[in-house]
C-alpha cells in the first residue's frame, strides 16, 4: 500500500485575509506600492509648506486643523485596510475646503465690518493712519534719489546730507546698503540685484512712485521718506499724532481729538472718522442695515421682487418653448428630426458668458445689428430702458435656456407609454385633452425636481444678467451701484467686488445667506408639493 504524503498548504494570504493580486496589480503591488509612496509624498511637501507659510504668519487655529487634516491623509493611506475611507477621504476634503468652510467663513464675515477701510487690525489700522496722514516737514533737507524696481515693487535709494546710502521700500524701512554704481555728483544711482528706473519709465509708473512713502525707521513716528519727482525725496512726518496712553489720534493742525468708538473707527465729537479703520464684530448690524438702510432698503426690495419674477419667468418661458419643440419634433413621420435637434441645441453649446457678450452687442442700442440691420436703424433702447432691459435679458436667457428643457423634455416624452395615448384616442380624448390631462402630469411627475433645480439655477444665473446689461440701467436715489436687472447675486457681487460704495464685505456675505435661505425655502416647498405627482404613477 501506497501512502501519499500530504504537504501543508502554504498560505498566500496578506494580513488582513487580502489576497495577493494575481496580474501583479493592485494596492499591494510594487507598482501600487511606489505610487502611494510618491503620491503621499507629493502631498506632505505640500502641506509642509502651507504649514511653514500658516506658521509665519501665526495663523494657528488653520495651521492646527491643516496639520490634523495631514496626518490623518497619512494614518489613512498607509494603514492596511480602511478601503471605503480611502476613497471617500479626497472628495471629503475638497467638500470641507470648498463647501464647509466657505459657508463657515462667509458666515463669519456677514457679523463683521470686513471691507474697504476695516480690513486688518486695529495696529496695523494706526500705523496705516501715521504714515498715509502725513506733511511735509518744513525745512526738511533733501536726499539726492533714485527709484529702484525690484520683482514688480518699488524702492527709493537716498543719500544722506552725511553721504550715506540708504535703500527703502513701501514695507521695508531705510537701511544703509552699498551702492553699485553713483552719479556725477557722488549720489548713490544703483544697488547690485535692483533695477534703476530711467526718465521714460519714470514717467509711465508716475502714480505709483509718487504714492510711494517709505519709512525712515520700524517706529512711524520718525515720518518717512516721499518723492515728487524721482529724483529728490524730502521728509514728510504724521500730521495725524496718536496717543498710545489715550488711544486717540490728534490733528496737529486743527487740534481734532479722534477717540475709538469701539466700531472700528477713529471718531471725532462732531461725527468725522478717519477712512481707516479696523474689523470687528458687528453683530447684526449687516442684516439689519439690508433692511433699514435707506440708501438700500429700496433697491433691495425691487432687486428681490425681479429676481423671484426672472427665475419664474425663466423657468416657464424656456419649459413652455422645450415642451413645445420637444412634442413638435417627436412626430415619428417628421423628415429630417436628428438635424433639427441638432440646430435647436446649438444655443446649449456656447458658454452662457460669452453668449451674453454677443447679444450685448447685437441688442447696442446705437450700433447693434437688431436696430440698425432688422429694423431699419430704430433707436429702441433695449438695454438701458428700465423695462425693455427686462425684456431683453428673459429673451436672451430664453434662447441659452430652452434647448436644455428641449432635451429634457425630448427623452420624457419618449419614455412615455404609447398605449396610454392610443386608449386615450379610442375614448374619443382629443389632442389638447390628451396632452392636459395625460402626457403633461406624466411629465411633470420626472421633470419637476429638474424644474425646481432649474428655477434655482436662475435664481442665481449671474452670467447672463452681468454680460448683457451689467445690473443695468441703474437706480436713482442710491449711492449704490444697483439697477434694474440686477437680481441679487449680481447685487452681492457689486456690494463685495464692484463700485460706488466701495467694497463691503460683510454686507455682502449677510446678502448671501440671506440668497442661500430664499432658495433653500422655495426648494424645499416645491420638492415637497412635487411629492403629490407621484400618487399619478
Amino acid at each position: 500500500m501506497v501512502e501519499i504524503e500530504v504537504k501543508p498548504e502554504v498560505s498566500t494570504a496578506l494580513p488582513g485575509g487580502r489576497k495577493p493580486s494575481k496580474n501583479g496589480r493592485g494596492p499591494d503591488s510594487l507598482g501600487g506600492i511606489l505610487a502611494k509612496i510618491i503620491l503621499l509624498g507629493i502631498t506632505d511637501a505640500v502641506a509642509a509648506f502651507v504649514l511653514f507659510q500658516l506658521a509665519l504668519s501665526a495663523e494657528w487655529l488653520i495651521f492646527g486643523i491643516s496639520l490634523l487634516t495631514t496626518v490623518a491623509i497619512n494614518w489613512i493611506y498607509l494603514r492596511r485596510g480602511g478601503l471605503p475611507a480611502k476613497y471617500l477621504a479626497p472628495g471629503v476634503i475638497f467638500l470641507m475646503v470648498f463647501q464647509v468652510f466657505v459657508m463657515i467663513f462667509s458666515t463669519y464675515i456677514a457679523f463683521t465690518n470686513y471691507g474697504d477701510g476695516h480690513n486688518s487690525t486695529k495696529a496695523d489700522a494706526i500705523a496705516s493712519i501715521q504714515l498715509s496722514a502725513s506733511e511735509r516737514v518744513p525745512d526738511s533737507p533733501q536726499f539726492p534719489t533714485s527709484v529702484l524696481e525690484k520683482d514688480g515693487s518699488y524702492f527709493l535709494l537716498v543719500t544722506t546730507p552725511e553721504g550715506e546710502a540708504k535703500l527703502g521700500g513701501a514695507e521695508d524701512p531705510l537701511h544703509a546698503v552699498t551702492p553699485s554704481t553713483t552719479g556725477p555728483t557722488g549720489a548713490a544711482t544703483g544697488v547690485e540685484g535692483y533695477g534703476t528706473l530711467d526718465f521714460a519709465t519714470l514717467l509711465q509708473h508716475q502714480a505709483e512712485i509718487t504714492s510711494l512713502s517709505v519709512p525712515i525707521s520700524a517706529n512711524p513716528e520718525d515720518g518717512s521718506l516721499k518723492t515728487a519727482d524721482g529724483s529728490t525725496s524730502y521728509v514728510y512726518t504724521p500730521k495725524l499724532k496718536y496717543d498710545a496712553n489715550a488711544d486717540t489720534f490728534t490733528d496737529t493742525a486743527t487740534g481734532t481729538v479722534y477717540s475709538d468708538d469701539g466700531r472700528g473707527s477713529f471718531v471725532a465729537a462732531d461725527g468725522t472718522h478717519l477712512n481707516t479703520g479696523w474689523k470687528v464684530n458687528v453683530g447684526l448690524e449687516n442684516f439689519e442695515r439690508a433692511f433699514t438702510d435707506p440708501n438700500l432698503q429700496g433697491p433691495l426690495l425691487k432687486v428681490i421682487a425681479w429676481t423671484f419674477g426672472f427665475a419664474i419667468l425663466s423657468v416657464a418661458t424656456t419649459f413652455a418653448l422645450g415642451l413645445f419643440l420637444a412634442i413638435t419634433f417627436n412626430k415619428a413621420d417628421l423628415k429630417g428630426k436628428k438635424f433639427y435637434r441638432i440646430l435647436m441645441i446649438l444655443p446649449y453649446a456656447f458658454p452662457a458668458f460669452l453668449s451674453g457678450l454677443v447679444w450685448s452687442g447685437l441688442l447696442n442700442p446705437e450700433f447693434g445689428f437688431i436696430n440698425n440691420a432688422l429694423l431699419g436703424g430704430a433707436q429702441i433702447p433695449w438695454l438701458t430702458d428700465p423695462v425693455l432691459s427686462k425684456v431683453s435679458v428673459l429673451m436672451v436667457n430664453l434662447w441659452l435656456g430652452y434647448p436644455y428643457m428641449f432635451l429634457v423634455c425630448t427623452g420624457a416624452l419618449q419614455s412615455l407609454p404609447e398605449d396610454v395615448d392610443e386608449a386615450a384616442r379610442m375614448d374619443g380624448a382629443g389632442a389638447w385633452k390628451i396632452f392636459t390631462a395625460i402626457k403633461l402630469p406624466l411629465l411633470l411627475v420626472s421633470l419637476a425636481p429638474l424644474l425646481i433645480a432649474s428655477f434655482a439655477f436662475n435664481f442665481n444665473n449671474f452670467n447672463v444678467i452681468f454680460m448683457l446689461t451689467g445690473g443695468g440701467p441703474r437706480f436713482d436715489g442710491t449711492t449704490f451701484d444697483i439697477g434694474s436687472t440686477d437680481i441679487l447675486i449680481t447685487m452681492v457681487y457689486k456690494i463685495a467686488f464692484g463700485t460706488g460704495t466701495g467694497r463691503d464685505y460683510g454686507l455682502a456675505s449677510a446678502l448671501a445667506i440671506l440668497i442661500f435661505i430664499i432658495v433653500a425655502a422655495v426648494s424645499a416647498l416645491s420638492f415637497k408639493k412635487t411629492k403629490a405627482l407621484e400618487d399619478l404613477n
